[in-house]
């Protein structure tokens, strides 16, 4: 019986990479988390993090990556697997999925960390059963990944929903911090947003701040948003900011005002806006990224 392919997996946030072997993308045998620091540091001590395993478990049959972004995802490209001009200090133009090709020998797949999000959720977390999805985090700032069809959707480039411009709330005359568009949803209602406005985080001021429902109204104009525009069946949405508020009633019950009976399905009992399940999402979808190369 031949031995099942060992995967490589890479979850690259902008503060911490983590890094995993295993046969099965939902339970690695072996994880390893480190800074996200320069390209050449971090990229090197995650290659040499799986060489080591790869000696003690096999050959590795292919590598999937979940990156921060923005990053090139077509593969005809030039600069296929190559960060473009993100905000994160010296790393734009780095080429990461490059780089492990040459390092490891083996096929690589690289998605947005969200995208990865997204897919894991589907398969084992909160979204299963469903191949149309969203996952939405809010934390540093808002991204979004998207699985169309149980595929991760990529386009013109990949999603960033966190920059769409959503309608004020009338109790909201914050100016805004995104230095592209101002008060688009990342630069009102992400973390850094909401001490820039508040001088402190949301959820060191108590569950009776106003705050939180014009927070609960950008997010459930967001969700109404990837319902009626993309038809996905579940929003995961999490992030370090989420992750302590415990607002997403709030959010849901703010859609289904919205939605004011319009497609009555989204707002039956099942919640449509869920919280995520797995602890690392994006590093068990860069495992999956990996698994479904290897079987196309």
């Amino acid at each position: 019986m031949d031995a099942l392919p060992l995967l490589a997996g890479i979850e690259m946030g902008g503060t911490k990479t983590i890094v995993a072997v295993g046969h099965d993308p939902a339970a690695p045998l072996a994880v390893e988390r480190m800074p996200t620091r320069t390209p050449d540091e971090t990229l090197a001590t995650a290659a040499t993090i799986l060489e080591a395993w790869a000696e003690q478990h096999g050959s590795i049959t292919a590598l999937g990556i979940g990156a921060f972004g923005p990053v090139r995802l077509n593969r005809a490209s030039p600069d296929w697997g190559c960060m473009l001009a993100t905000p994160k200090p010296g790393w734009a133009h780095a080429e990461v999925a490059p780089f492990f090709e040459r390092r490891l020998g083996c096929p690589v797949v690289i998605d947005t960390d969200v995208n990865a999000a997204a897919l894991a959720e589907a398969r084992f977390g909160a979204a299963q059963g469903c191949r149309h999805v969203a996952y939405v985090t809010v934390g540093t700032g808002i991204g979004g990944g998207l699985l169309l069809n149980g595929a991760p959707h990529h386009g013109a480039l990949h999603a960033e929903i966190g920059h769409m411009l959503p309608r004020r709330h009338p109790d909201d005359h914050f100016a805004g911090i995104c230095p592209y568009h101002g008060d688009c949803l990342e630069g009102l209602a992400s973390g850094p947003a909401i001490m820039a406005r508040l001088g402190a985080p949301l959820d060191s001021l108590g569950e009776g701040h106003p705050f939180r429902l014009v927070l609960a109204d950008y997010l459930a104009q967001l969700a109404m948003t990837l319902r009626l525009g993309l038809s996905v069946q579940r929003v995961v949405m999490g992030g370090g900011v989420l992750a302590r508020l415990g607002i997403l009633a709030t959010v849901n019950a703010t859609l289904r005002d919205k939605l004011a009976g319009y497609l009555p399905e989204t707002g039956s009992s099942a919640p449509f806006v869920v919280a995520p399940v797995l602890a690392d999402a994006g590093l068990h979808g860069a495992l999956l990224l990996a698994q479904d190369d290897q079987a196309k």
